[in-house]
């Protein structure tokens, strides 16, 4: 049954007894991201935290995407309203905040393409199985963007330092058995059965010790939450000015006019 979750029809939150099957639900733009899908899952974490009957909860993606990353017309919004690029930065953090520190263990099913806040989805989460598929990218920086909640924060904790610099400086795409292979999503399975694998281990987990497992995630994510405290207002305040960047600028307008951008060359 779905659930009295405060959500937007962007999100669908059903409830299987103690299970919550978290759907990113815009399909016809492959969960691209807009203004709304982005303030409901800075507000779904914490909900799904207070919800005393959810011991675990499965997201995903209607249709064939997991997250296809930032919707370019909320992009072209966001340069050109400064309260909305607030909004959104302060957004950005509540969804970081609120996945690290929920109690309710979160295993990412991950059916097709993972790229810019739903990288970052699926690296937040506590267990990723990811169809084989599928791929994942933070291409912030292909916009000339910093990913305030993306893969500099999360990846380096998750892989190596030289990989997570790899993948954070180049935007490049990471195929799901390269991703399982160096850590950054737990399982690369047959795209049929994603929901299927991360639904069964979600029971499983269900049927647990609920406050040993609750204890175990705190403990293990300990150091990212660390790590988000002491680094993310340097994330925020750079990702803030390079949303002023003439890169940025510019990577809007050529998406506006079907062409590749020309980035500013010496620009320091």
């Amino acid at each position: 049954m779905t659930t009295t979750y405060q959500v937007p029809p962007e999100i669908e939150v059903v409830a299987d007894g103690p299970l919550r099957v978290i759907t990113l639900n815009r399909p016809e733009a492959l969960n691209a991201t807009n203004h709304v899908l982005h303030q409901g899952l800075a507000e779904l974490f914490p909900q799904l935290d207070a919800d005393d009957h959810a011991r675990v909860a499965v997201i995903t993606g209607a249709g064939r995407a997991f997250s296809a990353g930032g919707d370019f017309g909320y992009l072209d919004e966001l340069s050109k309203d400064a309260e909305k690029r607030r909004q959104t930065l302060v957004h950005g953090r509540q969804i970081v905040t609120g996945m690290v520190r929920c109690r309710v263990p979160i295993v990412a099913a991950v059916n097709g393409p993972a790229v810019g806040l739903g990288c970052s989805l699926v690296a937040l989460s506590d267990i990723a199985f990811m169809a084989e598929s599928a791929h994942l990218a933070d291409p912030h920086v292909l916009i000339g963007l910093v990913a305030a909640d993306g893969g500099p924060i999360t990846w380096p904790l998750l892989t190596s330092l030289m990989l997570a610099k790899e993948y954070a400086i180049t935007g490049d795409r990471i195929p799901a058995k390269r991703a399982a292979e160096i850590g950054l999503v737990n399982h690369a399975v047959p795209a049929g059965e994603v929901l299927e694998q991360a639904t069964a281990l979600a029971r499983r987990l269900a049927q647990g010790a609920a406050l040993a497992i609750r204890f175990n995630k705190r403990l293990v994510n300990k150091e990212l939450e660390d790590r988000v405290d002491r680094l993310y207002e340097m994330a925020l305040a750079m990702e803030a000015v390079t949303f002023r960047s003439a890169d940025h600028l510019e990577a809007v307008k050529a998406f506006g006019e079907k062409r590749a951008p020309v980035f500013i060359r010496g620009q320091r």
